[in-house]
């Protein structure tokens, strides 16, 4: 390879390719960094950390509580360590989230310190996004180059669902970080056969674990493999090392999971998603083994496999409309530079470190990328999110060596045919948003082939225009994923299900066809669905209590079309959204909430694609008046049918609301008996009429939520509070 220089701000220097740990000969400064590193190095990576930062944190406030379903959590936490512990979803501990909790533990600290805000809740969720690129830079310099980790960072940040998912409190954010700091700990140990680092990427696990479960088990097949063949030590101790990472996934990640499993259940809250109030059950049943297969008990609806409830499956779905522009910008790209970095360092030995790298962040690529494809039940877009950290390094390491390699013509024209694949794809995926900004797709496409032909004669030409082609490059290769990942910047996001880029970037928006189904925690396929309340008008308008249901999904009490719905939801037919509550405004809630409510289509609706579907509802402030009668003598103001539904009262109450059936209302609890003891014992003022996703066992003609809904609509004097309906559990019929 070529040599490197400090002046070359992609060149790769020939000690970070080999097995030993890069000399540290000189002091570090911590200005300056390591002193083998340009002087550029450590100001741009300080520079570009925060303007990603600065980026992140723009506009945030318009999400307002993001999704409700798990800002009700973080509320709770804030006010019971016993909530905060489990993941309740209210604060006097009647159901969990259908996740653990590792996720909610920021925020919920967070809102403890600075109260309950959109800032307090999301802020965190900036810091993680910053953090990962930050350990992103760290794992591809050491081998790589500074040029190389700045590279990867703005691959990383420009990715759309990135910048949708490290500003919004689901839990794929804290899992991304974790994964990255995974293979960066697996790198570390490769250098030079270290248990320490090794245990440390075993401890990341196992705290993955704690945020999504086994999700955070995709990658250590490959890494695994990899450190045991490639690791520089005996096969005896690899084994050994790898036995004791292992045992560090089990503890930290076990601990949390033993105690929940082993503490009497009459004094825990109920385990959301669970059928049997276990957290095993939950952990390999509806949010493990069901999500590939699509057998999801408790899920409304399943899989489906090809063209199945949650969108069709094989080896496109990356690249297909409903997918596509959250992710793959870069992901042809990143194929290609990780065939190409492959074989430029196959015949290295057996313990060199940047072919491992190559492998590392390869194979959690493809794994992670593969199971995505081919899994049958719930998935959402933004579960993507966990491959752009993988991208993004694939790519400015690959990058990386092809530029040191620039001499000889084949590694020009592989980075001109790289830049040329990119630029095409963009085109492809501007094309489906063509009323987006129609000219960028032209640009794109011109400059990506001036810049592949300047590439493939690299060799022939002179510095200043070698830079200028490079420059013209990148710009060509980013300019789609940043102009998406503006759109979503400058957009809110509510509800469930959230899309990055303009409206339709995922055929989930106006005009597009069907996205996922319900996210958060679970869900429903498209066309299926429960409504109640009100709606009206087009995009940026929306009145009364509604509640989301999905595109192809009919309301219950009516039907509407174009935006317009009455007495329910909208339906949406033929691709084209058509809900109760527009995506581009909603009533604003009532609980002190910056930048708007609890309702789906809050303050910019939800961005691109559905916004903010299965956002529960707009709570009016008659409702929060009446839920806010005596407050202080009850365990819960309220109870309904549905987390979400109970969440959005929560939050506009600062109120415990107690969640019939979990996020679904499929979950048995509480049972009637359990209700009825409730209600006897005076620990539960109103039930919310309706509510609910519908199906399962919750809203069945047998199911416990149906069961308490029809006990109680027999039994209880019915009260309205603005467009709502409520029953006064202290007043029985006999009594009115």
């Amino acid at each position: 390879m070529t040599a490197a220089t400090h002046s070359d701000p992609l060149a790769a220097p020939r000690a970070r390719h080999g097995h030993g740990r890069p000399a540290r000969s000189l002091p570090r400064r911590v200005w300056r960094g390591r002193p083998e590193d340009p002087r550029w190095a450590r100001p741009a990576f300080l520079a570009l950390l925060l303007v990603i930062g600065l980026a992140y944190l723009w506009n945030l406030g318009a999400s307002g509580y993001a999704n409700s379903f798990y800002s009700a959590a973080v509320q709770a936490g804030s006010q019971s360590w016993k909530a905060f512990f489990f993941g309740s979803l209210d604060a006097a501990n009647a159901i969990t989230v259908d996740k653990p909790p590792a996720t909610l533990w920021p925020m919920a600290l967070s809102v403890r310190v600075f109260g309950l805000s959109s800032w307090a809740i999301l802020a965190p969720q900036v810091v993680m996004g910053v953090a990962t690129a930050g350990v992103l830079y760290g794992a591809v310099r050491r081998r790589f180059g500074a040029g190389a980790g700045l590279i990867a960072m703005s691959v990383f940040a420009l990715t759309p669902v990135a910048a949708l998912m490290f500003r919004f409190n689901n839990p794929d954010a804290l899992l991304a970080l974790l994964m990255t700091v995974t293979v960066y700990c697996v790198l570390r140990a490769l250098e030079g056969g270290r248990t320490a680092w090794l245990v440390w990427a075993g401890v990341a696990v196992g705290l993955a674990f704690l945020s999504k479960t086994l999700q955070a088990f995709l990658i250590l097949p490959p890494l695994a493999l990899l450190y045991a063949l490639c690791a520089p030590v005996s096969v005896r101790k690899r084994f050994g090392q790898l036995g004791l990472s292992a045992l560090a996934v089990v503890v930290s990640g076990g601990w949390w999971v033993a105690l929940v499993e082993l503490w009497p259940a009459s004094s825990r809250p109920y385990i959301g998603g669970s059928q049997n109030n276990s957290f095993l059950e939950l952990t390999f049943g509806y949010n493990g083994l069901g999500r590939i297969n699509g057998e999801e008990t408790g899920s409304v609806g399943g899989g489906g496999g090809q063209g199945g409830g949650w969108g069709e499956t094989g080896v496109g779905r990356m690249f297909n409309s409903e997918i596509g522009g959250q992710i793959s910008w870069l992901l042809p790209a990143a194929l290609l530079l990780l065939v190409a970095g492959t074989v430029l360092t196959w015949r290295a030995k057996r313990t060199d470190t940047a072919r491992a790298a190559f492998l590392a962040w390869g194979g959690s690529l493809l794994m992670t990328a593969f199971v995505f494809s081919f899994m049958a039940g719930i998935f959402h877009q933004y579960y993507t999110v966990a491959l752009a950290p993988y991208i993004a390094a694939l790519t400015g390491m690959g990058a990386a060596v092809l530029w040191e390699e620039r001499s000889r013509w084949w590694a020009g024209a592989v980075l001109g045919g790289t830049v040329a694949v990119t630029a095409v794809w963009a085109y492809v995926l501007l094309g489906r948003t063509p009323d987006h900004l129609p000219w960028l797709r032209w640009a794109v496409l011109i400059g990506g082939a001036v810049a592949a032909v300047g590439l493939l004669l690299a060799a022939r030409l002179g510095r200043t225009s070698l830079l200028g082609v490079v420059g013209l490059g990148l710009a060509a290769s980013l300019a789609g994923p940043t102009a998406y990942t503006l759109s979503t910047l400058n957009t809110g996001h509510q509800g469930s299900i959230v899309t990055a880029g303009p409206s339709g970037a995922s055929m989930g928006g106006p005009g597009g066809g069907r996205g996922g189904g319900p996210g958060g925690g679970g869900g429903q396929p498209p066309g299926q669905g429960t409504g109640q309340g009100t709606g009206q008008g087009g995009p940026g308008q929306a009145t009364g209590n509604t509640q989301g249901a999905p595109p192809g999904g009919q309301g219950q009490d009516g039907q509407g079309q174009d935006g317009q719905s009455q007495d329910g939801q909208g339906q949406n037919q033929q691709g084209q959204n058509q809900q109760g509550q527009a995506p581009g405004g909603g009533t604003p809630g009532t609980g002190g909430m910056p930048g708007g409510g609890m309702g789906e289509g809050g303050p910019g609706g939800g961005g691109g694609g559905m916004g903010g579907l299965l956002g529960g509802s707009s709570v009016s402030s008659e409702a929060t008046t009446l839920l806010g009668q005596d407050s202080d003598a009850y365990t819960w103001v309220a109870a309904a049918i549905g987390s979400q539904n109970a969440a959005s009262y929560q939050l506009a109450t600062g109120d415990p609301v107690m969640a019939i059936g979990g996020f679904n209302g499929s979950d048995p609890s509480p049972t009637l008996a359990q209700f009825k003891r409730y209600v006897t014992d005076g620990k539960i003022h109103y039930f919310v009429s309706g509510g609910g996703m519908g199906g399962g066992g919750g809203m069945g003609s047998e199911g416990t939520s149906s069961q308490i809904s029809a006990w109680v609509e027999e039994n209880f004097t019915e009260v309205t509070a603005g467009s709502a309906t409520f029953y006064d559990l202290t007043r029985p019929v006999t009594d009115s």
